[in-house]
Formats: structure tokens, C-alpha cells, sequence
């Protein structure tokens, strides 16, 4: 069984737990690139959220930048910072670009508070032919001082 980590992170903090997913499963490791890339200063937060909530409005799906191949793994964690109580747009992207049938899933997210926000149903829908394990949500403070043992938790509780 092969072990994909495939993340979107502009802060840095699903990054966090997907070195510390990578690191426990022996997974490969894969950031989501924007084609365009996002702001990552949080002096500029507002501007951040406000670009994220026109991409989501409009319904856009943001160019990926690198070729990501999925064909020769299993199992594909996949992780995402949340972004107005759902996923960034470019994981719809990602949905839409590759075909995760026969694949299992395990989504992780960052969040300020509101958990998964739905997403893991969400990928569930978008995904039919692919089996959703359950995700792990992180809240960010949480992932900033070291996700270790809630990633440890939720590997074994998964199956990992």
C-alpha cells in the first residue's frame, strides 16, 4: 500500500500536519501549488479572506501549477487550511482535475474553529468512487505547537 500526502497550505499550517502526517506513515509528501500564488503574509489577512470569498462566490477553480500524479498510490491524505466554513477553491480544482476512483481518502484540515466545516461529506459527495476515511480536524494553534499526538491518535483510530 503507497501513501500520498497531498496538501494546500498558505500559512503554513496544513503543511504542519502534513510533514507530521508524512512523517508517522511514511507517506510521500506533495503540496497542491497555485498556478497563481496566494498571499502568505498574515499582516494581510483581510485581503486574503476577501480574494478567497470572491473565488467561492464566483464559483472558480484555481489553476494547479504542478502536475500531481495519483496512479501509483493507495491511499491519499489530503489536507486543506478552511476557508469561509468550507475548502479552498483549488481542492475543487484538485476534485475536478483527478480521478480518485477506487482510492481511499483521508482528509485533514486547519480550521479557527469550525471544525471540518462539512468538507469531509463534501469530498464524500464529490468523490462517490472513492472511499472517505475519517478526516482529522486541527485548529490552528493547535497545529502551530505540534499536531504529534493528535496525528498519532487519529492514524490508529483510521487504521494506520
Amino acid at each position: 500500500m503507497k501513501n500520498l500526502v497531498l496538501y494546500f497550505s498558505v500559512y503554513g499550517t496544513a503543511k504542519i500536519v502534513a510533514e507530521e502526517i508524512a512523517k508517522q506513515t511514511g507517506a510521500e509528501l506533495v503540496e497542491i501549488e497555485p498556478a497563481v500564488p496566494y498571499d502568505s503574509n498574515r499582516d494581510h489577512y483581510n485581503a486574503l479572506a476577501a480574494y478567497a470569498k470572491k473565488e467561492h462566490d464566483e464559483d472558480q477553480r484555481p489553476a494547479i501549477k504542478n502536475d500531481i500524479d495519483i496512479s501509483g498510490y493507495d491511499n491519499i491524505f489530503i489536507g486543506y487550511p478552511m476557508w469561509w466554513y468550507t475548502f479552498p477553491m483549488i481542492i475543487y480544482t484538485l476534485f475536478d482535475k483527478y480521478d480518485f476512483a477506487g482510492k481511499t481518502i483521508i482528509p485533514f484540515n486547519t480550521h479557527m474553529g469550525s471544525g471540518d466545516g462539512g468538507t469531509y461529506k463534501t469530498i464524500r459527495e464529490l468523490e462517490p468512487n472513492a472511499k472517505v476515511l475519517e478526516g482529522l480536524p486541527v485548529e490552528m494553534k493547535a497545529a502551530e505547537n505540534g499536531p504529534e499526538k493528535a496525528v498519532s491518535r487519529w492514524l490508529k483510530n483510521t487504521g494506520f
